[in-house]
C-alpha cells in the first residue's frame, strides 16, 4: 500500500460497505485476527534484554507499545526479500471489520488484471508496516500482515478508506524483489523509483 507521499498513493478505492452478514471467507479471515491477537497477547513482556553494563540499570516491566504481527501462509523458495530492494507484490488490504478496502488482485475499471504494486523497501514509499512487513520472506511466500495504525495511516487514517486508528489486515504474496534501477546522484527522491512489473528485468 502506498504512504500518502507515493506515486499511486490514490489508487486506494474506497469499497465501504452497508451493514450486512458476514461472507463465509470474511468469517474466516476475523477469526484467524482473533487467534492470531489472543495467541500474542501473552507476548506484549518479551522480558529486559542484556544491556552493556556501561548503561544504567532500570527496573520495572518492559512494556511493548506496539508491534507488527504476522501469520506465515506459506514459505517461498525463490530470492529473498533483502533491505533497499524493489519488491513486487500481490495484496488485498480489510479493515478488522472485514471491509475489503483494495486488492491488487482485482481488475481494472476496463476489465484487465491489475500488476503487483512495486516499492524499494525502506525507501518510506509505502507504510511503515509494508517497510518491515516483507523481512524473512521470499519470492512466492504468502504471510498475513497485521499492522496497527502507528505504522498504517496514524491517528488521522485517510479518510473515506482509512478510518482514522484503524489497524489493517493484508494479505499479501512476494512475487518478485530485483535490484533498483541506478539513478543520477541528483534525481529527486520522488523519482527514485522501481521499474514497473513489465520492464523490471529489462
Amino acid at each position: 500500500m502506498r504512504s500518502p507521499a507515493g506515486s499511486r498513493r490514490d489508487n486506494i478505492r474506497c469499497s465501504l460497505h452497508t451493514l450486512r452478514t458476514p461472507t463465509l471467507p470474511e468469517r474466516i479471515m476475523r477469526l484467524s485476527l482473533l487467534l492470531a491477537l489472543t495467541l500474542t497477547a501473552g507476548c506484549r513482556s518479551a522480558g529486559t534484554p542484556t544491556l552493556a553494563s556501561s548503561i544504567p540499570a532500570a527496573t520495572g516491566k518492559v512494556e511493548t507499545m506496539y508491534a507488527l504481527q504476522f501469520i506465515e501462509l506459506e514459505m517461498g523458495t525463490g530470492t529473498a526479500a533483502a533491505a533497499e530492494k524493489c519488491f513486487y507484490a500481490h495484496y488485498t488490504g480489510w479493515l478488522v471489520d472485514g471491509t475489503k478496502f483494495d486488492s491488487s488482485r482485482d481488475t481494472t475499471a476496463q476489465g484487465r488484471p491489475r500488476t503487483p504494486i512495486d516499492f524499494k523497501q525502506g525507501a518510506r514509499q509505502v507504510i511503515p508496516g509494508w517497510d518491515s512487513g516483507f523481512e524473512g520472506m521470499m519470492v512466492g511466500g504468502k504471510r498475513r500482515l497485521l499492522i496497527p495504525y502507528q505504522i498504517a495511516y496514524g491517528a488521522n487514517g485517510r479518510m473515506p478508506t482509512i478510518p482514522p486508528r484503524a489497524m489493517l489486515v493484508f494479505d499479501v504474496e512476494l512475487m518478485d524483489v530485483v535490484e533498483p534501477p541506478s539513478f543520477a546522484p541528483n534525481t529527486p527522491a520522488a523519482q527514485r523509483r522501481c521499474k514497473p512489473w513489465d520492464q523490471r528485468r529489462s
